[in-house]
């Protein structure tokens, strides 16, 4: 019973030092950040505390249960699967820990960087580096965390040491294996250090339109228009071409088709364009035209060159510029408009009725007078 009491002494103390040591570092956290408003470091260093205490309720438990449990008592006969259990627990929240703490610092770093920088795709190429790196620096922690856990355990030790002679032939075999996964990865690097795409670049994939949401080391997700997403591996970016309109500045130029007919006013038209577009809240003012660009028998077209600051404005002010131009015409001049002709048209000569002998058909002669053609209807 005694020895019972004493391991929940233990547990309990060890739970409500780890609370006040959490605690003090959270009000510390939030002192230094209500100081310190130019920098998001000490707020996102409060997002750390779950796994900060775990860590030391785990080392504080690892520490007191040997004392706790005396040689003889019921706690004892656990005292290695406990300690070992306690260990691996301390293993894991030291890992969650560091990757919390290294995400804090570099959000922190890229929050202050953004806040200076006034250059939308410098801040696209670093936020997707800044990404990578984090799942890079996950994975390296969680590999070394997995490690050093299986190294805790005799058998997996003892295993290592004739792993380590098979090491050439195995990393050889795992190679071959993982090509694939391979060559996503080492692409996820080319990616965001190559500055190929970034997060929030326009692209077209795959004959797909839509903006880069989210980049990891094997798959790259695209937001389409309509809200859709598509995954593609990396690899499709370093080995097949695509649009990225996004690529040295946001700036695009569009264009806009209308048919209309050969009466059209083309001087009055170029003009109202003019005017709509001091209007049009998405035009950015860089440029604009208007011209005549084919013609058929039945009409001409007509198109008009409009510039925005990036693709979502540029896709308003297209369509902004269609419909007004249409809907002046169908207003002001609805001669111009293309028209459709439904007349009949006139025979160009009347066949014979029934009954009747087809017509004497003139022979053709060449040159030399000899006859070319069919010969003539014989004579009644």
């Amino acid at each position: 019973m005694e020895s019972v009491i004493r391991l929940a002494v233990a547990v309990g103390g060890s739970a409500l030092a780890a609370f006040v040591v959490c605690r003090a570092a959270d009000l510390l956290a939030r002192f230094a950040d209500a100081r310190h408003p130019e920098t998001p470091l000490w707020g996102l260093l409060r997002g750390c505390r779950t796994p900060l205490y775990v860590v030391l309720l785990a080392a504080l438990l690892r520490w007191t249960y040997p004392v706790a449990a005396e040689p003889g008592g019921a706690p004892a006969e656990h005292a290695e699967t406990v300690g070992h259990v306690l260990l691996l627990s301390l293993i894991g929240a030291g890992a969650w820990l560091t990757v919390r703490t290294v995400a804090a610092v570099v959000e922190s770093t890229y929050a202050r960087y953004a806040g200076r920088s006034r250059d939308a795709a410098r801040l696209r190429r670093v936020r997707t580096q800044v990404t990578l790196i984090m799942r890079v620096v996950a994975v390296a922690v969680g590999v070394l965390a997995a490690a050093a856990a299986l190294v805790t355990f005799p058998s997996f030790r003892t295993l290592g040491t004739s792993l380590l002679a098979s090491a050439g032939i195995i990393g050889i075999v795992a190679g071959v294996a993982a090509q694939s996964t391979l060559s996503n990865l080492f692409a996820g690097f080319q990616i965001a250090f190559g500055d190929m795409v970034r997060i929030g670049d326009t692209v077209v994939v795959d004959g797909e339109w839509g903006v880069v949401e989210e980049v990891t080391l094997t798959f790259l997700t695209v937001r389409t228009w309509d809200e859709r997403r598509v995954t593609l591996p990396v690899s499709y970016f370093t080995s097949r071409p695509f649009e990225n309109w996004s690529r040295g500045g946001a700036e695009m130029t569009g264009s806009v088709f209308v048919h209309c007919d050969h009466s059209t006013p083309v001087a009055l038209v170029r003009a109202h364009l003019r005017e709509f577009l001091t209007t049009c809240g998405t035009w950015d003012g860089r440029a604009w035209d208007l011209a005549v660009t084919d013609t058929s028998p039945t009409g001409i077209t007509v198109r008009a060159i409009v510039t925005a600051k990036d693709a979502d404005d540029l896709w308003t002010t297209r369509c902004a510029v269609r419909e007004e131009l249409v809907g002046w015409l169908a207003r002001e001049h609805p001669g111009a408009l293309p028209k459709v002709v439904t007349a009949p048209a006139a025979d160009a000569f009347e066949l014979p009725e029934a009954g009747e002998r087809a017509p004497r058909q003139r022979r053709l002669r060449r040159a030399d007078g000899n006859p070319a053609g069919p010969a003539d209807t014989p004579p009644d």
